[in-house]
């Protein structure tokens, strides 16, 4: 909660909830606690993967990718007005995700990261073709920091979902303040 609370007051825009070790009955209460903490920071909350802990914990998006439901059942299971985000990997999969209804795509994993073992790689010229693909807005994914930030913003990033550069950062705001202020 202070990792998540310390990344908004540095400039994050959007928190989301990914716990792939416990299960959900464990992280209802942790997704609550953060719902509420970015519902007082007027600050999105989106739930990894599990669209019903999304919906018992009142967020306010879901994001799935390859292995979950997909993006037409998710659609038809939220409220309307619910996020939903897609994890893709190339153009094709974002103009799918698309026409089922995303309201975003990520494209990822772009540089090597020590949180997604299974992932399939991706390009920035992946993402500049996703980017060009579709009419949603375009989050890079995987191993993103300060380092190499620019380049996802230049190949047509919209968003940019970070953990490690933020949660390891010896100062959460600061990290968040800085990755922030470029995606401007």
């Amino acid at each position: 909660m202070e990792v998540a609370r310390q990344a908004i007051e540095g400039g994050a825009r959007l928190i989301q909830l990914r716990d792939k070790a416990r299960e959900k009955g464990l992280q209802l209460p942790v997704a609550e606690a953060l719902r509420s903490l970015c519902r007082e920071h007027g600050v999105p909350f989106i739930i990894n993967d599990h669209v019903d802990l999304a919906l018992a914990a009142g967020a306010d998006g879901v994001h799935v990718g390859p292995k979950d439901l997909p993006v037409a059942i998710v659609r038809r299971l939220v409220p309307r007005g619910m996020i939903v985000g897609c994890s893709t990997n190339n153009a094709e999969e974002a103009r799918r995700a698309q026409a089922d209804g995303a309201d975003y795509v990520s494209v990822g994993r772009l540089f090597p990261t020590g949180s997604k073992a299974d992932t399939r790689p991706a390009t920035l010229e992946s993402l500049r073709a996703v980017k060009a693909a579709v009419r949603l807005p375009v989050c890079a994914i995987g191993g993103i920091n300060e380092s190499n930030i620019d380049q996802v913003i230049a190949a047509g990033a919209d968003m940019a979902a970070v953990i490690a550069a933020v949660v390891a950062a010896p100062d959460v705001r600061d990290a968040a303040r800085r990755l922030a202020a470029r995606l401007g």
